[in-house]
């Protein structure tokens, strides 16, 4: 069944009646007919089962709701990636697959060794962006579309309190790094203590991992990292991309935790 995000104010009104580009894609691309269901999400933990009532115009679509009920999809534990950005479609690459596996919440960081590092032009990407953050959680059935904060620099970023990140706790907060030997991740998780996924209120258990760019961190930066709570770990012997290290730590994350 095709899944769409609809902003709770245009699920308010019935029937309910998509618009522009979702409307384009329901008629011309899915060629969906009249009595056709779908599922239509609000981005707050809530979804309508849905039928395709009519065509109105050339962009317009209209849904009658037959049913509501929790979206689901979404994992207990809170997943944020501090993702440095990345030149290229990398960075949209980290972002789809990390929204695939369950990461609640991403973060553009500018580190010292970024090849891209101007705020504006990385602003002037966010459409594009979330776009490709819908699109991903509407196709892995997740129940929200994570969100997408405004860049950071690394400095702020490892600065931050559990209130700047919206949190009610401190965070466990992890840096992959090669040059750390000693701790791994699975050691880490385990010293923090945390509970399987099945055990835990949704969001109550958040983790933060910060993924370096094309050249890694700089040994300050680490040391600015380990200053502010944020411990290094090492993922093994092997040096992965940027765009797959954030994505790997999740899922290697979410899988201890039980969330896979």
């Amino acid at each position: 069944m095709h899944r769409f995000f609809v902003s709770p104010k245009t699920l308010a009104v019935r029937p309910v009646v998509l618009r522009g580009e979702q409307a384009r894609q329901i008629r011309r691309v899915l060629r969906l007919e009249p009595g056709d269901p779908v599922l239509l999400l609000d981005n707050r933990g809530q979804a309508y089962d849905a039928v395709l009532e009519s065509y109105g115009g050339r962009d317009e679509a209209r849904f009658d709701v037959v049913s509501q009920r929790e979206a689901g999809g979404e994992p207990a534990t809170h997943l944020t990636l501090y993702q440095a950005v990345l030149k290229g479609e990398r960075f949209g690459w980290a972002l789809q697959k990390g929204t695939e596996l369950g990461v609640s919440r991403f973060v553009p960081l500018i580190c010292e060794r970024n090849v891209v590092d101007d705020m504006h032009a990385i602003e002037k990407r966010r459409d594009r962006w979330e776009r490709i953050l819908r699109e991903a959680a509407e196709q892995s059935h997740r129940g929200r579309i994570p969100e997408l904060a405004p860049a950071e620099l690394f400095q702020a970023a490892v600065k931050a309190t559990p209130s700047d990140t919206g949190g009610a706790g401190a965070p466990l907060r992890l840096i992959p790094w090669e040059g750390e030997q000693d701790t791994g991740l699975r050691q880490a998780l385990a010293s923090a203590g945390l509970p399987p996924a099945s055990c835990n209120p949704k969001g109550s258990t958040r983790i933060e991992i910060l993924i370096g760019p094309e050249g890694g961190f700089t040994a300050g930066e680490i040391d600015l990292a380990r200053r502010y709570g944020v411990q290094p770990v090492t993922l093994g012997p092997r040096i992965l991309r940027g765009e797959t290290a954030g994505p790997v730590t999740a899922a290697l994350i979410l899988f201890a935790v039980g969330d896979i």
